[in-house]
């Protein structure tokens, strides 16, 4: 009967045999918290959905019975917005050359006129009147991008403050004048007002009247006298 074989020497006990060597894999503790995540700062929201508004009107041409319908509604909104202010205006002028034809001579002509035209004045300033803030505003529909009228709503804002405004304090200025070289300095103020007011009106008109007649409709711009 063979011998048993010797039971090698336990490295852990062995003091001769050195530092014992790991074979397990080392300890490493589970996360408890997820791992960080880059976040994606908003503006990249704000250029992905422009660019995603840009490839839509891209593929998405307007066709004239679209825009012809927009054309409406922008007309609509325009002169729904423009039209106190703009009655304000005719009526100021219309007091006033009854005044000087004659017609309508009693001081009490005169002191309606006047505060017929000083109220205009304040009702064609954005700060008091909502309709003319609301055109400030407006934003133009993009079908209609190609007709430029977004330069004719930013002129028919300037129609109305400061031009028509100063045409209807004019006015005023006018009627209250005292002395004859007083109403000759109110005239020539109100001429070069008006002047002023009839060269915004063409500018305003022109990119409408433009639009309308490409799109074949039965309409017009505005009314704005002057």
């Amino acid at each position: 009967m063979l011998p048993d074989a010797p039971t090698p020497p336990d490295p852990a006990s062995d003091p001769a045999a050195g530092p014992a060597v790991r074979t397990e894999p080392p300890y490493v503790p589970i996360r408890s918290t997820a791992w960080p995540q880059r976040r994606i700062h908003r503006s990249a929201y704000v250029i992905a959905a422009a660019l995603l508004g840009v490839a839509v009107a891209l593929v998405h041409k307007p066709t004239r019975g679209e825009q012809a319908s927009d054309m409406r509604g922008f007309l609509q909104e325009v002169t729904s917005d423009i039209e106190s202010c703009a009655g304000g205006v005719g009526e100021s002028l219309s007091a006033l050359r009854q005044i000087q034809s004659g017609a309508s001579a009693s001081g009490t002509d005169v002191s309606d006129a006047v505060i017929i035209a000083q109220t205009g004045a304040a009702n064609c300033s954005p700060a008091n009147n909502e309709q003319i803030d609301d055109l400030e505003n407006y934003q133009v529909p993009e079908s209609l991008d190609s007709f430029k009228l977004v330069a004719a709503v930013t002129g028919l804002v300037n129609w109305a403050d400061p031009d028509a405004a100063n045409v209807q304090n004019d006015v005023a200025s006018l009627l209250t004048a005292r002395t004859a070289a007083g109403r000759a300095q109110a005239q020539a103020s109100l001429d070069k007002a008006l002047a002023t007011l009839n060269k915004q009106r063409s500018a305003v008109e022109s990119p409408i009247d433009a639009a309308i007649r490409t799109l074949a409709m039965h309409a017009s711009p505005p009314r704005l006298p002057g």
